[in-house]
């Protein structure tokens, strides 16, 4: 066992373990991360990919640049890369309303430097034949964005940490912090103390539980996510089936083995942990699924999934300090993509390990993306990020979900 680390992250997901290479690429000697199960076993491994950079504030866009640039790089980086695919995204609008503000946002986003251009309807039905056409009055679309692979993402940064040198303990559980005159001096764990100076906390959906065990009252949650893939059709070739998110349902699709990869949250299904697929729920998606692309009316399911993944009530991250009734402890840093782990994981681990060194990013300004920005009842003073899965609001909710979990260990 380890006795002593320059730095210590908990939570071995795309976050904590990507954030732990930063630490370690950044000069920081003895880096240690802690995972009480193995690495990817939670969402990481069972996520889908998608890569968007077409966020609703200037924070999500940026995030999702700097990812979608560091997996492009990851191959002269690392040696190996997390498989991302340029495919092209698109967010179709059908009132008028989703048009007035989709413009808006494609100027905020184009101002930040992406190259986000408007399709109008015709076009649009014909860069998506495998779609029903005449749906929509025309959609967002960027080239770049694209999608990885999870299990492959989690093979990346395995080789990153054995290669930067990271201690990497899995089946090793964090049980609080050590904490001295208000400074971080070190972290308990199952199988001892770890004296450090440093400690980033993650966690994904399990961050609020890790956060309780440290005294840091964190509203982030966890709730189902549910994934599926349908039988191969030469309809949906890659060619034919540009990415697409159906926000007004939460419904998202790209190709996967020339068939089509879709995922969905419920926007009523109360928080909590789930991996059991939801069949009456995937039944409805299905319907909506089976009327904007007809073809999968006929194909059936080859995999479905669920997953556990994270929110948070403004569905925005958090990267900052670690805070206990109100006074800022040194030395410990919390961060978490709010349900965006793929999509802006990295960008969250490097800001995360840029903060706990310096205390800013140049990746995007963190100042208002801390625990601060929350009240006592887990309400944020931001606005919600309108370009984001239909997750829970109630930070109460997450709350009592992280109680339950610590409880149960």
């Amino acid at each position: 066992m380890v006795q002593s680390a320059d730095a210590v992250v908990v939570g071995g997901g795309t976050v904590g373990a990507w954030c732990a290479y930063f630490l370690r690429a950044s000069g920081v000697s003895r880096v240690v991360l802690l995972e009480k199960d193995r690495l990817g076993q939670g969402a990481s491994s069972r996520a889908a990919g998608i890569v968007r950079t077409q966020g609703g504030t200037a924070w999500a866009v940026q995030l999702g640049e700097w990812s979608r640039r560091f997996y492009l790089g990851q191959a002269e980086l690392l040696g190996i890369d997390s498989g991302f695919t340029p495919q092209g995204y698109m967010l179709p609008c059908f009132t008028e309303a989703e048009v007035a503000a989709a413009h808006e946002r494609m100027a905020m986003q184009n101002s930040l430097g992406l190259n986000v251009r408007w399709l109008e309807p015709g076009e649009f039905d014909t860069m998506n034949p495998a779609m029903a056409p005449g749906l929509t009055l025309g959609a967002t679309y960027r080239a770049e964005d694209g999608y990885l692979h999870p299990p492959r993402n989690v093979t990346a940064y395995a080789h990153a940490l054995a290669a930067s040198g990271v201690r990497v303990l899995e089946h090793t559980t964090f049980n609080g912090l050590d904490v001295t005159a208000g400074a971080v001096t070190g972290v308990e764990t199952s199988g001892g103390s770890i004296a450090a100076p440093l400690v980033v906390l993650t966690g994904g959906p399990e961050l609020a539980a890790v956060g309780r065990l440290a005294g840091v009252s964190v509203p982030a949650g966890a709730v189902r996510h549910q994934v599926a893939v349908t039988e191969q059709h030469p309809d949906l070739a890659p060619g034919r089936l540009p990415m697409l998110f159906d926000l007004a349902v939460g419904l998202y699709w790209r190709p996967e083995d020339g068939g089509m990869l879709f995922g969905m949250s419920n926007p009523e299904e109360p928080p909590g942990e789930a991996r059991s697929v939801d069949t009456e729920y995937l039944e409805l998606i299905l319907r909506r699924l089976h009327t904007l692309v007809p073809v999968t009316a006929g194909l059936g399911l080859r995999r479905t999934w669920a997953a556990t993944i994270d929110y948070t009530p403004d569905h925005l991250p958090i990267i900052g300090p670690a805070i206990v009734s109100g006074r800022t402890i040194a030395g410990a840093t919390v961060a978490s993509a709010g349900g965006h782990g793929m999509m802006w994981g990295p960008a969250v681990a490097r800001a995360a390990a840029d903060v706990a060194l310096h205390g800013r990013s140049s990746v995007t300004d963190v100042s208002d993306l801390g625990l601060d920005r929350f009240d006592e009842h887990g309400k944020s003073r931001l606005a919600t990020d309108p370009i984001a899965l239909p997750f829970p609001e109630d930070a109460t909710q997450a709350e009592s979900f992280a109680a339950k979990t610590t409880s149960q260990g």
